[in-house]
Parts: C-alpha cells; sequence; structure tokens
C-alpha cells in the first residue's frame, strides 16, 4: 500500500486550527438522549458525533443498541446542529443503512478488525465510498492483522481512510481497561504516516479519570485526534458507563490539554523531537513494566529455592541466560559490552530480591 498525501486530505477539509475531536455517547439510547448531548456538544470543539447503534458485546443478554431506528436520530442531529455524524458498522447490512442514512463516518470496531473474514465483507460493501472510514485496532496486539485491515479497505478503492487508537485486551490486572501499547501505534504510524491517527483514550481507560492523561499521551504522540464517550448522565448509561465523560467535562479536557502548532521550520524541529522523546517516554515505561514483571517473577523463584533449601546462585543458569542474551543482543543491534552491563545489573537486582526472601 502507498502512502500518498491525499489520504490526509479528509481531515485537512475540516479547516480545523486544533485536533479533531469526535464526541458523543457508547451507545444511542433515546432519541431524547442522543438530541441532548448533540446540542450541548454543538457550539465545542466537537467536530463529529458519535454515537453507537449496532453495540456486539462481549455477553449475550446485555445492550445491544436499538439498531437502524437510531440512524434517524442522527439524521437529527446533522440537520439541528451541522454535526457531522459517525457510527460503527460489523458487516454488510450495517453499511448499507449507514451510508442509506447519510452518516459522515464509518468506523469498524475492534471485534471487527481480528477478522479478515469481516474486514473483507465490510471493505466489498463500501468498495469505491466517499465516505469516511476508520479502523480501529484489532482486540489483540496484533500488528499484522491492523495493517491487514487497512490494506483490503485501500484495495477496495476506499480514499478517505484512518486509524484509531483503542488499546488492548490483556489477561493481566493494569490501571487500563485495554492497555494503551503505545508502541503497536507509533508502528502503524511509521508504516503509514499520511494517515490520520485518532486515539480513543475513553476505551483505553475504562474509566473517566484516566481520560486526560491519556488523551494528552496520545497528542504528544502527534495523534490527529480523540474519540472520547460523552453522555448526558454517565452514571446510567446502558454501556459503558464508568467511561464516559459529560459534555461539560469534555470541554474541560479540551482546555486543559497541550496542543503543539508548527508555525515555522525551528517550531517543526522542536515538535519533531518532542514526539520523538514522547516515543522514547513510552518505551522506557515500558520497560519500568517489564523489568517490575521479571522482578516478581524473580521472588517467586526465591520464595522455591528458600522451601528446598537451594542456593541463590546458579552458575550454569546464568551463563546460558547470559550467552543467549548477547546472541539475541547482536541480531538487535546492541553491542555484547551493552548486553553485558544491563543483563548483570538485572540479574544483581534478581539475587538482592532473592537473598532479601532467604535472609527473611
Amino acid at each position: 500500500m502507498e502512502n500518498k498525501k491525499e489520504m490526509r486530505q479528509w481531515l485537512n477539509n475540516f479547516g480545523l486550527d486544533h485536533p479533531l475531536v469526535i464526541g458523543g455517547p457508547c451507545s444511542a439510547e433515546t432519541e431524547e438522549q442522543v438530541l441532548k448531548i448533540a446540542h450541548e456538544l454543538k457550539d465545542t470543539d466537537v467536530t463529529v458525533y458519535r454515537a453507537g447503534i449496532w453495540k456486539p458485546r462481549t455477553r449475550p443478554g446485555m445492550f445491544e443498541g436499538v439498531g437502524a431506528i437510531g440512524l434517524a436520530w442522527l439524521k437529527k442531529v446533522k440537520e439541528e446542529t451541522g454535526l457531522l455524524t459517525a457510527t460503527e458498522v460489523a458487516n454488510k447490512d450495517h453499511v448499507k443503512l449507514a451510508i442509506d442514512n447519510d452518516v459522515d463516518i464509518l468506523w469498524i470496531g475492534a471485534r471487527s478488525t481480528v477478522s479478515p473474514f469481516i474486514m473483507q465483507e465490510i471493505a466489498d460493501a463500501l468498495n469505491g465510498t466517499e465516505k469516511i472510514v476508520l479502523v480501529k485496532n484489532p482486540v489483540n496486539p496484533d500488528l499484522a492483522l491492523w495493517l491487514g485491515g487497512v490494506e483490503r479497505l485501500y484495495t477496495a478503492n476506499i480514499k478517505n481512510l484512518g486509524l484509531i487508537h483503542r488499546g488492548f485486551s490483556t489477561y493481566e490486572k493494569t490501571k487500563y481497561r485495554n492497555i494503551p501499547e503505545w508502541q503497536i501505534a507509533i508502528e502503524v504510524k511509521n508504516k503509514f504516516p499520511d494517515l490520520p491517527m485518532i486515539c480513543d483514550p475513553s476505551h483505553i481507560a475504562g474509566r473517566r479519570d484516566l481520560i486526560l492523561d491519556i488523551s494528552q499521551a496520545a497528542l504528544d504522540l502527534n495523534f490527529d485526534g480523540l474519540m472520547i464517550e460523552t453522555h448526558w448522565d454517565p452514571d446510567n448509561a446502558w454501556s459503558d458507563a464508568a467511561q464516559q465523560v459529560t459534555p461539560k467535562r469534555l470541554v474541560e479536557i479540551m482546555k486543559n490539554l497541550k496542543v503543539r502548532k508548527v508555525t515555522d521550520d525551528a517550531e517543526a524541529y522542536q515538535n519533531e523531537l518532542n514526539t520523538l522523546r514522547a516515543q522514547i517516554d513510552v518505551i522506557d515505561q515500558t520497560l519500568l513494566d517489564t523489568l517490575g514483571k521479571r522482578m516478581r517473577v524473580a521472588s517467586k523463584i526465591g520464595e522455591i529455592k528458600l522451601s528446598n533449601n537451594v542456593a541463590v546462585l546458579q552458575n550454569k543458569r546464568w551463563n546460558e541466560i547470559l550467552g543467549k542474551m548477547i546472541l539475541e543482543g547482536q541480531d538487535r543491534d546492541l553491542s555484547e559490552e551493552f548486553i553485558l552491563r544491563v543483563f548483570k545489573a538485572v540479574h544483581q537486582e534478581s539475587i538482592n530480591k532473592q537473598e532479601k526472601i532467604l535472609n527473611s
């Protein structure tokens, strides 16, 4: 897939002097709810109004959306507020209904991106459309699936494309609903630098108090916009209540965000430098998380050694690890000297933790 400057044209056509903001409820619930929220967002920096019409849920019996009737409500939103509209599509029938009802932006959700079969069906249904189509990352951190989904749409002659980063599912318990794994989004941006990238902090966070910080991290990484779930009564929303904010809070978040503007060559340089430094910050945080996990495993090994009266230092095992890491480091263009320094320090910290356990 070629990278072409015109891929950004749909975003440039908005003529915004700030990042694109897509706001609205997780789910369209009633006509009154949809219109009330839209009118509260009308005179803000929100350009696009989003609402889930069909809601693929993890388990049956949960609220799965109002269905096609909600599309008429979105048409009223556009007529009464002038906001563009957006909704998720998950199959060819959704595509047809959304286009017939003049929805401006269609996004493809994480549960759809994960399936090449679904992606191909949607791509075929959208073939040649002038609508804007945004692709969320798959549920699991699989770079090839995300890239493949975009490529299927591009092959279907869909030029108004963009990406949505909403984080990735994990079996580990973290403060996030879906861990950001920013490095994967960065890699996709590097692969398709001219495709607009939108961040969905609501789904990354899973709770409203984290949305500001995640949004700021996305803008620091040069994302082009934000999709933030907004509800007039978040605590009583029919889906994803914990991660939605009120329109008033959305306005506060937008006011508190720091956005860099490129106005000359010197600022362009600084902007690029800051973006790369933000990427390093993300990688450093990942390193710390990984080291913390390693030390927790080392502590468990110390507990096993204690119960079996085994010495902390196992030279044969250590030498095997070191030799393997030196070889793998070379494949990553890392010098032997650097690998030795790093892994000796990691090994020493592991010994310290195990000795503390054995001597307790």
